[in-house]
């Protein structure tokens, strides 16, 4: 994906077992973080610190979601144990990877961690690809506020 691209239309499952759509978010800014695995240690901070600064997002209009792809069950325990607000979605037979194009890191062994920024029409504002977790929940905040003030 590139910037100015339309968010892919695709439907996955979240942590709960319902189905969702990118389409339920027209008129809403959000951010789509791609990650490798559940409860991994940056996994985990990455997760944690979108939570620990989601009022910012929703203070700003805007949704977070994170996309792995461990199962409905795995991330319905992930979300409990580190009281995650935001959705996680099941990419189990990476159609989602496809759709946002996110690469594998580390010589194709590790899924990657990306993480794309769409404004209210559901444009790609910014995408941003770094295995340090800790650096994706300061960028997408810092781009939305960016382009939403």
């Amino acid at each position: 994906m590139k910037k100015g691209d339309q968010v892919p239309n695709i439907s996955l499952k979240d942590q709960n077992g319902n189905d969702f759509s990118f389409e339920e978010l027209k008129g809403k800014a959000f951010v789509v973080y791609f990650y490798p695995k559940d409860f991994t240690p940056g996994c985990t901070k990455e997760a944690c610190n979108f939570r620990d600064s989601y009022e910012d997002f929703k203070e700003l209009g805007a949704e977070v979601i994170g996309i792995s792809a461990d199962s409905e069950d795995s991330h319905s325990s992930f979300a409990d144990k580190y009281e995650l607000p935001y959705i996680l979605l099941s990419d189990e037979d990476k159609k989602a990877r496809e759709a946002f194009g996110v690469q594998p890191n580390l010589l194709g062994l590790l899924p990657g961690r990306e993480t794309f920024i769409f404004d209210k029409e559901g444009k790609l504002l910014h995408k941003f690809n770094s295995m340090n977790a800790s650096r994706h929940m300061p960028e997408a905040l810092t781009v939305l506020r960016k382009n939403l003030n």
